[in-house]
């Protein structure tokens, strides 16, 4: 699968496409039924399929200081909307120039001039053009006009609320780490690159890998039971604290994976971080005697937790 720069016309080859057009951030279960659909379409008609994502994401570009909300990088996108089988990832960098868009010029210089929609597939409450003026009934009457094929597709439901980013950022942040794989359809997973750290879990006898949480949006803070998935396919089981470590000065923020009997170190290796049930939160122990004692039975429980995987 090949990742497109919006800025400039795609190849030939892939004009004419099916494109499922939001800010996918997440790719969950609602996101998903967009793609499929528009996956479905292509297939039928026997065109390219096509997932049109923002980055940054809009709310980065108005509210520059606001606080990391991401729920997946580029990279795990793509990966992501290959599985789902689209053919191309066309990334719609959201600078000044996109915000300043109008909404009827979103349509007819980008998606039909400069990408060759034959189709667009969204979600119901997908808004875009300068002043979010565009929306799915924009859409429609501009494809009425111009010759291509647009499809609402409805919100999803979980149980008896729709499926949305924020549900999902709300679940992570009380550690609710079972509602948020439910509505990803798999668990939230940090992507990141092993840096070298202060070394404080290998003087206490529980090494870790040591991960910037970057853009992502912050789970609650505390202990995980976590799975991690190395770019050689290895599954590794193991526990994670994620904060501000108040047993150790000064505070730094880090996500510090711990994985059970790995005898290797993985610095500068890329892993993911998969999420799987909160344990306890954060605390400040009175001695490092205590602060093992706790991390050996955090340990203890996760790896009865994930037994089962």
């Amino acid at each position: 699968m090949i990742r497109l720069d919006g800025h400039l016309p795609i190849p030939d080859d892939l004009r004419g496409a099916v494109i499922a057009l939001g800010n996918f951030d997440g790719v969950h279960g609602g996101h998903q039924a967009v793609i499929g659909r528009a996956v479905r379409h292509a297939r039928d008609e026997g065109r390219p399929a096509i997932v049109a994502t923002f980055d940054p994401h809009p709310v980065r570009h108005f509210k520059p200081d606001a606080e990391p909300f991401r729920l997946t990088s580029l990279d795990q996108r793509q990966d992501y909307l290959a599985a789902l089988g689209a053919d191309a990832m066309l990334v719609l960098p959201f600078d000044a120039q996109l915000a300043a868009t109008s909404a009827e010029d979103f349509i007819t210089q980008l998606l039909l001039a400069r990408y060759g929609a034959a189709g667009v597939v969204t979600g119901a409450d997908f808004v875009f053009g300068r002043g979010r003026s565009g929306d799915v009934v924009t859409l429609a009457d501009h494809a009425r006009r111009h010759g291509f094929f647009t499809e609402m597709v409805a919100p999803v439901d979980d149980s008896d609320e729709v499926i949305s980013s924020s549900r999902i950022r709300d679940a992570l942040r009380a550690g609710d780490c079972a509602t948020a794989a439910r509505l990803l359809t798999r668990p939230f997973t940090v992507r990141g690159t092993v840096q070298h750290g202060d070394k404080n879990g290998r003087k206490l006898g529980f090494p870790t890998a040591n991960v910037d949480m970057g853009n992502y949006v912050r789970p609650l803070y505390g202990i995980y039971a976590i799975t991690g998935r190395l770019a050689d396919g290895r599954v590794l089981k193991g526990a994670a604290n994620i904060g501000i470590r108040p047993s150790f000065d000064p505070p730094k923020e880090l996500l510090e994976p711990h994985f059970f009997d790995l005898a290797e170190d993985l610095y500068g290796q890329s892993v993911d971080v998969e999420f799987r049930h909160f344990l306890r939160g954060e605390a400040k122990f009175d001695s490092m005697d205590a602060l093992i004692d706790q991390i050996a039975a955090d340990c203890d429980q996760a790896r009865s937790l994930l037994a089962s995987l």
